[in-house]
């Protein structure tokens, strides 16, 4: 009775933590969600599968999305970015028109090549740091992280006097940090193996003590071939040999027939199907004084690597700095690649309503073709006469491809990119929604009607009039005159409910 007594008191303990520990969490999360969704445009799941964001919608391995378009990174860091910057577009036209100038300044730069070799010299720093800090590093991610963080000067010194804010900020965070890369590269050996079991990680000259240990063991041949002479003078046996093996250590080995003129003072410590094999005191003191030098070598090394190991992960934060610094580097050149290929131009930024795109072109369809064939297109929203089009057409006219260029116009416009078109002016846009084609979920019991319904909902309770929202074909599951209605419904409400007046494109 105690022990179920005090078991349920344990188990009481536990939820109250449990219970005030979520509470905690979720009014963090809540706070993040505030500030999350006040700096960032919403895009939901639904949005980033059907514009092929992130990743294609059906041929997977086709890489037609427009993440695979715009990542011409260098880094692992400014890989995880470039798709951070995809999933948040920013809502602020100060960041967006920063990005903008940063931008500007790459496509002139006329050292832009040398500085993409040079970041594709820099490893994954973030996970490098990680794995040091939790001590699984090996030697190998240690040299790695020197290589990476030597970058970072030549990038300072190529960029040396650049007039821009935040190209700026992001060279400040390229701190010196030469005394950490220079005390690694004297201790760790310029080529080390693996696993630090392997041995041969710390360099020569860095540890008197193991010098003079590893000194120990790459003489021993040289000991053994002296004190093999000496006994074959002193034993006249000139077949007489020296060896060693890992199971018995050293040896002295003769045949058998030269047995009987063995010293007294020698010890029988084998007997093969031909030769006897012999120990002496002081080959035996030899082969512990090496044996135990070895030892100690393992263990001098294990703990100087260690000592180095937390000397990096005290500048845990700085390396992070630079890491961040690296991969928004990366990031912008990358956006500068694609706009420089592709002929992109820089789009109007404003808090504005207005949605003007001349000459657009879908960056991913347009990638993919023959850049002459793809036909441009023009676009006008605004939240007067222009709020609600109707794009009608037959079959493979290029509707879809229309509307989804539309919404990857503005999300390149609002992670700071230039966009393919002519001329462009962008007010803002808070939140993209899509309802595009026809699937069900059948798994969790939504036949298609029910998925296009639920999704149509979403777009109608969380729509402002900063929204953009992408329609193609409602009402697919179900009958005809029900469809047109649900359409109907939805055009008129979009169109009438005020706050809900959303910028939308319906084919």
């Amino acid at each position: 009775l105690q022990g179920r007594d005090a078991a349920v008191h344990a188990a009481g303990s536990l939820l109250s933590y449990v219970k005030d520990y979520l509470h905690v969490s979720i009014d963090h999360i809540q706070t993040l969600h505030k500030e999350r969704s006040g700096k960032y445009m919403c895009l939901d799941s639904i949005s980033l599968k059907h514009l092929e964001i992130l990743e294609p919608l059906h041929d997977k391995e086709s890489k037609c999305s427009l993440a695979h378009l715009l990542d011409k990174t260098k880094t692992p860091m400014g890989a995880r970015l470039l798709k951070q910057w995809l999933t948040h577009p920013l809502l602020s036209v100060l960041e967006i028109e920063q990005r903008q100038t940063s931008l500007s300044f790459f496509l002139s730069f006329p050292q832009r090549t040398n500085l993409t070799q040079i970041l594709s010299e820099v490893r994954d720093l973030e996970r490098l740091i990680m794995r040091i800090e939790t001590g699984f590093a090996s030697p190998k991610d240690l040299l790695a992280l020197r290589i990476s963080l030597e970058q970072s000067p030549k990038i300072l010194t190529l960029l040396q006097g650049v007039d821009d804010p935040l190209l700026s900020n992001w060279l400040e965070a390229l701190c010196d940090i030469s005394s950490l890369t220079e005390k690694i590269a004297s201790a760790l050996s310029d080529d080390p193996p693996f696993r630090l079991s392997d041995g041969k990680v710390i360099k020569q000259g860095f540890h008197a003590e193991l010098d003079e240990l590893r000194k120990i063991c790459e003489n021993s041949q040289e000991w053994i071939a002296e004190y093999q002479n000496t006994l074959r003078k002193e034993t006249q046996i000139k077949t007489l040999k020296v060896g060693y093996t890992k199971a018995f250590g050293y040896y002295i080995e003769v045949s058998r027939g030269q047995a009987e003129k063995m010293p007294g003072s020698f010890q029988r410590r084998q007997t093969l199907l031909n030769t006897e094999r012999f120990i002496t005191p002081e080959l035996k003191e030899y082969e512990h004084k090496v044996l135990s030098a070895e030892d100690q070598i393992s263990s001098l090394e294990t703990d100087l690597f260690h000592e180095l190991r937390k000397e990096i992960a005290g500048q845990g934060n700085v390396v992070r700095k630079i890491a961040s610094a690296l991969a928004h580097i990366d990031c912008i050149l990358s956006l500068a690649e694609v706009a420089s290929q592709y002929n992109y131009t820089r789009p109007t930024i404003d808090e504005s309503l207005l949605f003007h795109v001349e000459g657009g072109r879908h960056p991913v369809i347009e990638a993919h073709i023959r850049s002459d064939s793809f036909i441009p297109n023009d676009v006008l929203l605004n939240d007067k006469e222009h709020r609600l089009l109707v794009i009608t057409g037959p079959n493979m006219a290029g509707k879809s491809t229309f509307i989804r260029q539309v919404a990857l116009i503005a999300i390149l416009a609002q992670i700071g990119s230039f966009v393919p078109a002519k001329k462009a002016h962008i007010g803002i846009v808070d939140k993209v929604f899509t309802r595009i084609g026809a699937s069900d979920n059948l798994s969790k019991g939504h036949s298609t009607f029910m998925v296009e319904m639920a999704e149509t909902a979403h777009i109608l309770h969380n729509a402002t009039d900063r929204s953009l929202v992408i329609l193609d074909e409602i009402g697919r599951g179900t009958s005809t005159y029900d469809g047109i209605s649900i359409a109907w419904a939805v055009a008129e409400y979009l169109l009438t409910t005020l706050g809900k007046q959303a910028k939308t494109l319906f084919a």
